[in-house]
Order: C-alpha cells, then sequence, then structure tokens
C-alpha cells in the first residue's frame, strides 16, 4: 500500500505537548474537538463564514501554535510515520512549509531538524520510507516564499552541494483563491535547478480550478508542466484538459473523501471512474485526515472501491500508479511492486 499526500498537523499525534502549556481558547478538548468540525466552510471568500465555526485553514494554523521545538516535529512526524506503518504503508511524500513556523520566531532549522530525524528514524524502526514535499504558501507574498526555499535548501536533496536529503520536491499550500500556479514559476525554476521535483495544488471545486490545472500542465516549468498535480479532478470537464494529462503523462494525486463531503456520490465518483477510462493516470492519497473526519488513506481506498466499482485489479493497479508517479528510490519502489504482484487479484 502506498499514501503521497498529507500535511502533518499536531492531531496526527493524538495528543498535545506536554513540556510547555500554551494558551487556547477553549476551556475543555472537546471544545477544541468541535473547533475542528470545518466542512464546507473552507473558502470564506466563496462560502461565507458559519459563525463561531473556524475555515479549515484557520483550525489548521491554529493548531500549528503548539509546535515550538525540534522533539515537537520529530513526535509530530513520528506519529504521523507510525500511523501510515499501522496502514501497511510503505512510502510516504509528506508536505510541509516552514513559512506557517518561521513567522511565529521557529528556527527553520527545528522544523527541519525534527523531520529529518524522523525521516531516518521511521525507516529503521518502522520499515516506512518518506520523501518530503517543501512547499510555498501561495497566499503569502511571493518572494517570502522564495526566501524560504532559500532557507530550506540546505535540506534538499536533488543536485544540492550538502544537502541533507529530507526533502525532494516542492509544491503550492494553503488557500489558492486568485493565486494561480505560475505566480510561483521562480520558485518551480530554482527547484528544478536544484534536481528537485514540481507538483502543485489545483483543489476541486474552487474558483478559476480550471485556470489553474491549464497552467499546471501547459505553462509552468517553462511550459514542460508540473511533473504531478495534486488534485486536479475538474479537469475531467473540459477534454483540453484530460488530453493534456494524458499527452503529457501528468498524473492526479485524488483525495475522494475531501471531495466526497460537499458533492454528491452519484456526481463524484462516475468524474473520477471517467478518468481512468480516459487513460488519465490517478492514485488514491489522503489529505489533511485528521481535519477530515480521521479518515486516512485507507478510508479514501475505501471509498474508490464502493463507489466506483473498481474490481481488485483495478484497484491493484491504481497502487501501481501510485508507485510509477512517486519520487522514491527505485529499489523502494521494486520492494512495492514485487509485493503488488504478489496480491491475488481473482474475484
Amino acid at each position: 500500500m502506498f499514501i503521497s499526500k498529507a500535511r502533518l498537523h499536531p492531531l496526527c499525534a493524538g495528543t498535545w505537548p506536554t513540556a510547555t502549556t500554551y494558551p487556547l481558547p477553549y476551556a475543555t478538548f472537546e471544545e477544541l474537538q468541535a473547533s475542528y468540525a470545518v466542512t464546507l466552510n473552507h473558502r470564506p471568500e466563496l462560502n461565507g463564514r458559519q459563525p463561531g465555526i473556524p475555515t479549515f485553514l484557520e483550525a489548521y494554523f491554529a493548531g500549528c501554535e503548539v509546535l515550538r521545538t525540534e522533539t515537537d516535529f520529530y513526535d509530530l512526524a513520528m506519529a504521523y510515520l507510525r500511523r501510515c506503518a499501522d496502514m501497511n504503508v510503505r512510502y510516504t511524500e509528506p508536505f510541509f512549509d516552514i513559512q506557517a513556523h518561521t513567522r511565529r520566531g521557529v528556527p527553520a532549522a527545528a522544523v527541519m531538524d525534527g523531520y529529518l530525524r524522523a525521516k531516518h528514524d521511521a525507516v529503521a524502526q518502522l520499515g516506512v520510507h518518506s520523501r518530503w514535499i517543501l512547499c510555498f504558501l501561495r497566499d503569502e507574498p511571493v518572494e517570502q516564499g522564495l526566501d524560504a526555499y532559500r532557507e530550506a535548501r540546505p535540506w534538499a536533496a536533488g543536485t544540492v552541494d550538502g544537502g541533507k536529503g529530507l526533502f525532494h520536491a516542492v509544491g503550492l499550500a494553503s488557500n489558492a483563491y486568485e493565486r494561480p500556479p505560475m505566480l510561483f514559476e521562480e520558485g518551480f525554476a530554482l527547484a528544478r535547478a536544484d534536481g528537485l521535483h514540481v507538483t502543485m495544488h489545483c483543489d476541486f471545486g474552487q474558483k478559476d480550478t480550471r485556470e489553474h490545472v491549464t497552467e499546471a500542465i501547459f505553462d509552468v516549468c517553462g511550459g514542460k508542466g508540473a511533473e504531478r498535480i495534486d488534485h486536479g479532478l475538474d479537469a475531467e470537464d473540459s477534454e483540453e484538459l484530460w488530453k493534456g494529462l494524458v499527452d503529457r503523462g501528468i498524473g492526479l494525486t485524488l483525495c475522494p473523501h475531501a471531495y466526497h463531503r460537499r458533492t454528491a456520490t452519484e456526481v463524484l465518483f462516475p468524474k473520477i471512474r471517467r478518468l481512468v477510462e480516459r487513460g488519465v493516470k490517478i492514485c488514491i492519497n489522503s489529505d489533511d485526515p485528521t481535519l477530515m473526519h480521521d479518515v486516512w488513506i485507507d478510508g479514501n481506498l475505501q471509498k474508490v472501491y464502493s463507489y466506483c466499482g473498481f474490481t481488485r485489479g483495478g484497484m491493484v493497479q491504481l497502487a501501481r500508479n501510485a508507485v510509477d508517479m512517486c519520487w522514491a528510490e527505485e529499489d523502494v519502489k521494486m520492494a512495492i511492486y514485487k509485493e503488488l504482484d504478489s496480491i491475488d487479484i481473482c474475484e
């Protein structure tokens, strides 16, 4: 099994740091949990606000306030990677950023070293391999994102001289509202020059999503396009876009539960199936699971199996797609392929 997509968040750990107390605006743990009941209201620009309920991103960044030290980031990452191991995940590509932490005064090294230590320990202790994706916060000024990349660069892999090997790719995260991918073309160019991969969110059902997908396929990276697109389900509505994905070999990392929260079953899952039938390479992933009803990769796969009507062989092919699309070491890929080849797909 494989997982390629999830941003790390304190609720991944299931507990809050205990060494230091940080004030939170909740009288009880139940009130804190209730604040995570973010459903449709994660784009206030489009949906307005529901009184007393934070938006998705407000809840996400509020939770990050408790992350202060290298140990905090290590504990968070290890809790996430243990959950991966519990689900038989062999390899993962977590998304992360440093901007949400450095702007609070947390040293970038605390974030990076905590994650890097967890990356190594997870292989040794859990058998879970990982390569990480550093994100630009797209609703922050571009120059701040470029500065963050330069600060994080010593922890990169690729061709960075002396790079510590934490992250192998860059992506985009946070609010995409009127922030198209091409705004970050200079950041993608820096990453590509350092031998890193490029992906980007083109979220489903949001303002200008088709325009964002168009840029991701045809315009970014000097016209070569992204190597992969996160979400991108709206490409199914346009022949130009889904054919562009097929012709350029760009895969989509889809997170069905994230869309199912606000899209009818009879609308959503036929769209996913049509993409597969048209030859678009997709894989199934999790998206911020602790903020989305605790539905992880296993729950997302179950939804696709149940509602798309895929066969066992079709589900194995989705897993193979994920391995094809990922940026793991070749020996890690070969080991996962071997496991997949051994699965009995007889119905």
